[in-house]
């Protein structure tokens, strides 16, 4: 069983531009242990401010009424008890003691010998112990310890193993390490330390934190610290998502963690913090339960060829099918499925011409679109029309006119004019009446125009224009979708004319 120690209120806090507030400190506390059941939360650092202080306390008093208390933890400092005593007073009872896990930090920024600050270290245990605080130990730098003074390192440990400290944190401080230089660094740990608990905190500098993290355990380490959504200093720290899939899947190692409540906690992490989850983030990212290709559906239909052990059920999720240029007839009627509708082949035929013509747009299609275009495109086909547009233009200038001049077909033969209008559509329309009066034919008058937006669809997708026209004492509506507004016009008006026509 690997261990998960959740940061995301401690050092994924320390994003740039991230700061929670008490209410939402609580509320993602609640969401790790309740419903995600991470096995601790380290929730803040000591002695940061007076806001903290209020939200670690309030933690705390929740936690012990509901037996969480054991699995809160912060990070503390060596600093003569004041970081122990503030700890004390919020109601929490472990610390993460940050120590120095290299000589060059010990020389440099503490300017002590490493006897001097082994001397600090096991007076803080030791007041800790008095204090009755448990006692977990950070070695801060640990990465750049094993590889330039891994003397210093075995010293520290050689001295400390048998003190009074539950865990002892790796932390590969400056996202230096590779899956290689990790594995090896805590075999050695693991094999020359046996007794000891140690836990991994990977950074992603090099985008290697979830490699690291698997390497870890691969070595033997017990312990591995995430964050929600990759949060954290620099390039972040590895996120819980992917460490949770890789240990369960490629490792085959268990957790705690409830894997269907990720995304849902990913999400509410996403609006506290305000940093948007990237599309193509594994597990949680909007696009990765997505299949955008015809034949990956068509394969999914058959003995699901194009999935692997990351189904999206597993993390709260339901896969889709996009709909666009891409898109053959298995990704249509995947979507067609899921809304319970069916076709006939003719009609798949013509639905899939109509995504394949709005995707090569460059258009985002929904599933809650589908509906329309398939109303649309089977209540009118195009093949079947007297009357066709063949070209049209439209200008519009500053100061100037609307302008279109158009070419359409009736009855085989081809007839062109050129209008001004109040709008680049009204410039169409009396183009069209013009060629019309030319012929002596009547041609209906608009009474209403309408422009929406379908249920669900996107302002990027299409619009549906909706035109209502009188003609010969009738009152009747044509309809058009597409990308564009003044297009969608244009296909209701040739509906209408060659409703009239038939």
């Amino acid at each position: 069983m690997i261990e998960i120690m959740d940061t995301t209120l401690r050092d994924g806090e320390q994003t740039n531009g991230v700061s929670f507030s008490v209410h939402e400190k609580k509320s993602i506390a609640r969401l790790l242990i309740k419903e995600l059941n991470v096995d601790r939360v380290e929730v803040a650092s000591a002695r940061v401010s007076d806001g903290e202080f209020e939200a670690v306390g309030s933690l705390s008093e929740w936690a012990a009424q509901k037996g969480y208390l054991d699995r809160l933890e912060v990070l503390g400092f060596i600093d003569n008890g004041l970081s122990l005593r503030w700890i004390k007073d919020t109601g929490c009872h472990v610390v993460n003691l940050l120590c120095k896990g290299s000589l060059e930090h010990v020389a440099g920024q503490l300017r002590k010998t490493p006897e001097q600050h082994l001397a600090d270290i096991t007076g803080q245990i030791e007041l800790a112990g008095d204090m009755g605080i448990d006692v977990n130990i950070y070695l801060e730098d640990w990465s750049d310890g094993m590889r330039d003074s891994p003397g210093y390192v075995h010293q520290l440990l050689d001295s400390l193993r048998h003190r009074r400290v539950r865990r002892f944190m790796l932390p590969d401080t400056l996202g230096i390490l590779n899956p290689e230089k990790t594995y090896t660094y805590c075999k050695e740990m693991v094999e020359r330390y046996p007794e000891l608990h140690f836990d991994f905190h990977a950074h992603n500098d090099y985008g290697l934190a979830v490699a690291n993290v698997y390497s870890a355990v691969r070595a033997g380490i017990k312990g591995v610290h995430v964050t929600v959504n990759g949060l954290g200093e620099r390039a972040g720290n590895a996120p819980l998502s992917s460490v949770i899939a890789v240990i369960h899947d490629q490792l085959e190692e268990k957790t705690n963690v409830v894997e269907h409540k990720i995304n849902h906690v990913s999400k509410s992490v996403e609006m506290y913090s305000g940093i948007r989850i990237a599309p193509n983030q594994p597990v949680i990212g909007e696009n990765v339960f997505t299949q955008c290709a015809g034949v990956h559906a068509d394969g999914d239909s058959k003995n699901n060829l194009y999935c692997n052990s990351l189904v999206p059920e597993r993390f709260g999720r339901t896969r889709e099918y996009a709909l666009g240029k891409t898109s053959g007839n298995a990704n249509i009627r995947k979507n067609l499925e899921a809304l319970g509708i069916d076709l006939d082949e003719d009609s798949m035929r013509k639905v899939t011409q109509r995504v394949i013509e709005l995707g090569d747009k460059k258009e985002i299609l929904t599933q809650e679109d589908l509906p329309y275009i398939i109303s649309d495109v089977l209540r009118y086909d195009i093949q079947e029309n007297k009357i066709k547009i063949l070209n049209y233009s439209l200008s519009l200038a500053q100061g100037l006119r609307p302008v279109a001049t158009l070419k359409v077909e009736i009855d085989g033969v081809a007839y062109e004019n050129t209008a001004t209008g109040d709008g680049q559509y009204d410039a169409f329309v009396r183009a069209l009446r013009k060629i019309y009066k030319s012929l002596n034919r009547p041609f209906p008058m608009l009474t209403n125009y309408a422009v929406t937006i379908p249920p669900g669809g996107r302002t990027d997708a299409f619009v549906q224009t909706i035109i209502t026209w009188h003609h010969e004492g009738v009152e009747f509506k044509t309809r058009g979708l597409d990308a564009d507004q003044i297009e969608a016009a244009i296909k209701a008006t040739v509906k209408m004319l060659n409703k009239i026509e038939n």
